[in-house]
């Protein structure tokens, strides 16, 4: 039976949509870069999940005094929420936060 307790899993990465490469901190889940993902976890850091699939940033919303981006796998549509992080690309942020603002 898999745990649903977040796992630290310290990893550098190269980004596969943008090609950046990130040095990870273990909680970092996601491209600061281009804010792509991948679709690895079942929950999250237990690197479980077999669909690998790259993960789009669709919007981004608030939640309390964070922001989250919501993630779609492009493989098989799963989403899942994730915080943004201090260093992700600001102007990314924006970008998808004027989405989320053109829908409601």
């Amino acid at each position: 039976m898999t745990s649903r307790k977040f796992q630290r899993t310290k990893e550098d990465f190269t980004c596969e949509h943008c090609k950046t490469f990130i040095h990870g901190s273990g909680y970092t889940n996601h491209c600061p870069h281009c804010l792509w993902c991948k679709h690895v976890d079942i929950n999250p850091g237990d690197r479980q999940e077999e669909c690998h699939g790259l993960m789009k940033p669709l919007s981004i919303e608030p939640r309390g005094k964070d922001r989250m981006v919501t993630h779609m796998c492009t493989k098989c549509d799963f989403t899942r929420k994730n915080k943004v992080s201090e260093n992700d690309n600001f102007d990314i942020v924006i970008a998808l936060s004027k989405i989320r603002q053109n829908e409601t």
